[in-house]
Order: structure tokens, then C-alpha cells, then sequence
């Protein structure tokens, strides 16, 4: 079990049953999410369980997803087109957002937390996404707040060193465990497609980018019907 927040090659290793030379080579080549501190590889507990639940994660029956299931987390006046410059003004942009949330109970904690773990490890997953997300037990659920920037945005860091256009903060209850996971997940499946991720990028407005989202996650489920 991995049972605290930063973990090494050894732990990752030993936690998904492969060499560390195997860990090393995903890391080198950006497969696996991880950020180096100093000249060392460290790994993010939370998005190693993510990435492991995006893969080998059972499929919902019924044609239920997990991004059905998030309708309620992610609404339309949570999802905001902007013209940031940089990281520190997009995080701070989206904080304001959820502070308006009534999940959201110490919107100071909540900025002091999420920030004091972007400093200490990028969020940037790749392919153009940025996900800082953090559980505290003063918010009452899941919750999120999506930025689709209209530029690159300047100092954030990616595993694949592509630039980052689209940035989903998201926060949980300290229990909320399965559902952070799967909604992190859920998100960096639909990022990764070439198409949803272009046609994000083009949406007009927050509606059409939460549609887009929505029905990837719809389109997914049908076809494993």
C-alpha cells in the first residue's frame, strides 16, 4: 500500500509490480506522471493510483460513466474561458471560482493547500493539461472548476513538456478517495484525444466545452454496449 503523498522509483516499483528500471524509462519518456525534485524522479501518490485506475479500472455498467457521475461537480459557470499569461494567474483565477462554491467551506485553506502542492510538484499531466486538485475535509464534495486558456500558458511545467492550454482544479472531501481518482482520470482520458482536446480548445463558451466533456464520456459507454 502506498501510504504517504511523494514516492520514489523504489515505491512505485514495488506498488505496481515492475522493475525500477522500467519505472525509470516511463518516467524518462513522460508514461508514467512524475516530476523531479532537484535531479530525482518523485511520484505523486495520488496520480500514480489515477493513472493505474485510468487503465486498468473496471468500465461502469448501464451507461454510466465516470464523467456522468461528475455533471454535478463540473457545471457550465465553473468552466471558464480565459486570457491568463501564466500558471500563478490561472491557479488563482480558478481558486476565486471554487471560493464561490458552497462545497467549498474555507476557501482559505483551500488556496493555501492547493498552492503549497504545486510548489512542491507540478500538476501538469501532459498533453496540454494541468490538474491541480487536492482533498481537504472542509470541502463538503467533489467539485470542480475548469480554465481553457486561449494561450499557452507560461511556467507550467508538463511531464511531456508540451504547453498547457486547459487547466481543471478540482477538490474533494478527505474521504472522496475513489471518486477524486476517477474524476482525475476522467479528465486526462477525454485530454488525451486529439480530437475532444481541439475541439475544447475551440469551444465558444463553458456550456459547449462541459458538452464535449460529457459526451466523450457518453460516446464511451455506448460503445461498450
Amino acid at each position: 500500500m502506498l501510504d504517504h503523498d511523494i514516492l520514489t522509483i523504489e515505491e512505485v516499483a514495488r506498488y505496481l509490480r515492475v522493475s525500477e528500471r522500467t519505472i525509470y524509462d516511463w518516467a524518462h519518456r513522460g508514461t508514467i506522471p512524475c516530476g523531479k525534485i532537484g535531479t530525482t524522479w518523485r511520484f505523486r501518490r495520488t496520480e500514480i493510483e489515477a493513472w493505474v485506475d485510468s487503465r486498468l479500472g473496471p468500465r461502469a455498467s448501464s451507461g454510466q460513466t465516470e464523467f456522468t457521475g461528475l455533471a454535478g461537480a463540473l457545471v457550465p459557470e465553473r468552466i471558464l474561458l480565459t486570457h491568463a499569461s501564466n500558471k500563478a494567474e490561472v491557479l488563482e483565477t480558478l481558486l476565486d471560482c471554487l471560493a464561490q462554491s458552497d462545497a467549498v467551506t474555507d476557501p482559505a485553506e483551500l488556496r493555501r493547500e492547493m498552492l503549497k502542492r504545486e510548489r512542491i510538484m507540478s500538476t501538469g499531466m501532459g498533453h496540454g493539461l494541468g490538474v491541480p486538485h487536492v482533498r481537504l475535509p472542509s470541502v463538503r464534495k467533489l467539485v470542480m472548476a475548469m480554465a481553457v486558456n486561449d494561450r499557452d500558458i507560461a511556467g507550467y511545467d508538463a511531464l511531456d513538456d508540451s504547453p498547457v492550454r486547459v487547466v481543471c482544479m478540482m477538490a474533494a472531501r478527505d474521504d472522496q478517495h475513489t471518486q477524486y481518482l476517477r474524476a482525475l482520470a476522467a479528465v486526462s482520458a477525454v485530454l488525451r484525444d486529439p480530437g475532444r482536446n481541439k475541439a475544447i480548445l475551440a469551444a465558444p463558451d463553458g456550456a459547449a466545452v462541459r458538452a464535449i466533456l460529457l459526451g466523450a464520456s457518453s460516446d464511451e459507454a455506448a460503445s461498450t454496449t
